[in-house]
């Protein structure tokens, strides 16, 4: 199998955007504010958003299911208090419960989190328990800055963060790391923030120790690391400084990167510099970078290509395609092995 561990529900009908504008727009006058139960999307339309999008897509590319979890983007955890996070959530992690239904054999869920900035994490773990046990969610999306651009969180090592951690534990559930949108002029979303946060999060936790008390957690950091592969030998050097284990033992036990890196030099510097047992197929299609690159003919976002014609033996590509997704999400391997896959 080839499993996508990074797709976001990007083509969601308009109904959806349009009641989160409502609903935006409502924070001000909460008299406005629309009910839940306007919101009205029906089977057909989630099939069309997903027939003529990313399955349509998944079959060109030759990908055959994709870990599924709410537009990052629209996350937006700086937004309003945790009620219109929470009301927010539910409503789009049931969306992609919905299409994960529609087709069971291409898509299976992962959750976005109620979070709001200076808000407690545990007030997330009811959502997070729902989207477990009843959606049969495999992994969550964790946002490290629900400031929006401001960083007013502590680090991902800070025991702020561990009621989720336990719950990760214990549901044997991974988190990527992964910011929303972005409300700081200094900083693009998808550009910028989205790379800084991948590449803060690599750097917090080589600064601290957060697996001695977590040894069985894992996680994601998207969008290829950030920075981190071109830098490994500064953030190597980094770590020698502080005292700290060497890297491969400090986080490559429980941090894991994807392929979200669209050209093929990235690609192939991803695979030389971290070692493919850490490394997870994905393409984040449709996202950020949906257009055709002229030197290639193809688009950015066709991840495959670059691992076909990246310098790996066909057992390194099938670890990356299908082993280390199994291994990272074992509700996931459990699931697909209940099926006969």
């Amino acid at each position: 199998m080839i499993i996508d561990c990074h797709g976001h529900y990007t083509t969601a009908p308009k109904a959806l955007e349009t009641w989160r504008n409502a609903q935006i727009a409502g924070i001000r006058n909460p008299a406005a504010s629309p009910r839940v139960s306007e919101l009205k999307i029906s089977d057909d339309e989630l099939r069309e958003s997903i027939e003529s999008n990313q399955l349509k897509l998944m079959r060109q590319r030759g990908s055959d299911l994709t870990i599924f979890s709410p537009r990052a983007s629209f996350m937006a955890h700086h937004i309003g208090d945790f009620a219109v996070s929470s009301t927010w959530a539910a409503i789009c992690n049931e969306l992609c419960f919905r299409v994960s239904q529609l087709f069971p054999d291409h898509f299976v869920p992962a959750a976005m989190l109620p979070q709001s900035p200076g808000v407690d994490p545990k007030t997330c773990i009811p959502e997070l328990m729902k989207c477990v046990e009843q959606y049969g969610n495999v992994g969550i999306n964790l946002n490290p800055d629900p400031s929006g651009g401001h960083w007013s969180s502590p680090p991902l090592t800070d025991r702020h963060w561990y009621p989720i951690y336990e719950k990760m534990v214990e549901y044997g559930i991974p988190a990527m790391i992964h910011v929303s949108t972005s409300c700081n002029a200094c900083f693009h979303t998808t550009g910028a923030h989205y790379i800084n946060a991948d590449t803060t999060a690599v750097m917090q936790l080589i600064q601290g120790d957060l697996f001695r008390d977590f040894p069985t957690l894992k996680f994601i950091i998207p969008h290829g690391g950030g920075a981190a592969p071109y830098h490994w030998g500064r953030y190597r050097g980094l770590a020698q400084e502080l005292g700290k284990p060497l890297l491969r033992d400090h986080l490559l036990h429980n941090v894991f990167f994807d392929t979200c890196v669209y050209h093929q030099p990235g690609i192939d510097l991803l695979t030389r510099v971290i070692p493919v047992d850490n490394v997870l197929f994905a393409s984040e299609m449709i996202g950020a970078v949906r257009g055709v690159d002229p030197e290639t003919g193809f688009n950015y976002d066709d991840t495959r290509r670059y691992i076909e014609a990246a310098n790996l033996t066909p057992a390194q590509r099938q670890q990356i395609y299908e082993g280390n997704a199994r291994r990272v999400f074992p509700r996931l391997d459990r699931a697909l092995k209940a099926r006969g896959k």
